[in-house]
């Protein structure tokens, strides 16, 4: 499982952002793209330019119709031509209330105005008294980056053999998008302690999540956002479902069922001459690039377990190998895609295998 920053460390930057975040609810008639000595920003009326953050750059891309590569290419080598595009399909459009995301005086998010706010702050505030409250429960690994914050919690007092000296334990991972990017998630983590490999399953019928959808906000006169009575009630009411969720994670039955597949994906083997094969198909239909197919290649044949079981363990050993925490968390989601595929995909990847050697 891939290093993030220490639990007090994620506590510390909660409680900076939550200071210096500030969403507003504006008129696109009101918005103006401009270039400034710091980029592009967006100006509005009433208020001081904000940079535009990447994110927000894509959304405002999405929301306006123009192609992103095309957005891309001018944001870099034309940005006066973007900011043309920009203003001139903000005024020509219908008008709209839109949501900007503000953090340390940039735009974070340009989001719908029924966007429901269910923050990092909110979330922690739940789930980390009740991780405390369970006497082995560990946090593993935490992060947040520009589009997640992640909590990755081991639960030692329920742990099982895979096959003899392969130990995983159970977990959960709790994440959420404060910028669209995502719900608000809790989810099985399995911790293998061999390699230290999390491996995150994406079963919805275990999973609790809630998406960031609801009901119109509204705005004070410069542009604030109301606290709504019920809106809040309504997440509330979600936040003590997640709080359920966390104490009731570690569950037998689930992790059971999940180290049963482990062990059926064991016995699942790859012949040796096939391998590299093998792992090019896989990695190209669950999503893993050329130079990580690489990667994964390498640990699988270091790892010496030529079965799908293997397989899967090489995609999240690879995992720790990469630079962005959110793509490590991806391809620890894909490890359980991998393990989990249909027996048809996987004997049509060995059968494809075989004749390409």
């Amino acid at each position: 499982m891939k290093n993030g920053i220490t639990l007090p460390e994620l506590a510390t930057e909660i409680k900076r952002q939550q200071e210096n975040a500030r969403d507003y609810l504006v008129n696109t008639h009101s918005m103006h793209m401009q270039d400034g000595a710091y980029g592009l920003s967006m100006r509005v009326d009433g208020m001081d330019p904000l940079v535009m953050g990447e994110i927000a750059h894509t959304q405002l891309g999405q929301y306006l119709q123009i192609p992103s590569k095309y957005y891309t290419r001018m944001l870099e080598e034309k940005p006066d031509l973007l900011t043309v595009n920009v203003n001139a399909w903000l005024n020509t459009s219908a008008s709209e209330q839109r949501m900007l995301r503000t953090l340390d005086g940039g735009v974070r998010a340009f989001l719908s105005d029924k966007y429901r706010r269910i923050d990092n702050a909110d979330v922690a505030e739940a789930v980390l008294p009740i991780i405390g409250s369970m006497p082995e429960a560990r946090v593993e690994s935490c992060e947040i980056t520009k589009t997640r914050m992640y909590i990755k919690v081991v639960n030692p007092r329920l742990q099982t053999d895979v096959k003899v000296g392969d130990t995983v334990q159970s977990g959960i991972l709790i994440s959420n998008s404060e910028v669209g990017m995502g719900s608000v998630n809790i989810c099985t983590l399995i911790f293998r302690l061999a390699c230290t490999n999390g491996m995150i399953v994406q079963d919805t019928s275990s999973a609790v999540r809630k998406y960031h959808i609801g009901r119109q906000n509204t705005a004070d006169f410069d542009m604030s956002i109301y606290r709504d009575e019920t809106i809040e009630a309504d997440n509330r009411a979600f936040l003590l479902k997640m709080q359920d969720a966390v104490r009731a994670a570690v569950d037998q039955a689930q992790f059971a069922a999940v180290v049963d597949q482990m062990r059926e994906a064991s016995e699942a083997k790859i012949e040796p001459v096939t391998v590299p094969a093998v792992v090019e198909l896989a990695s190209s239909r669950f999503g893993i690039t050329q130079n990580e197919s690489e990667g994964v290649l390498g640990h699988l044949i270091e790892g010496g377990d030529l079965s799908l079981y293997g397989l899967s363990n090489a995609v999240t050993r690879f995992a720790q190998d990469v630079g962005s925490y959110d793509r490590s968390t991806e391809l620890e989601a894909t490890g359980y895609k991998i393990l989990t595929m249909s027996p048809k995909l996987w004997g049509s990847i060995l059968s494809m295998a075989r004749k390409e050697v």
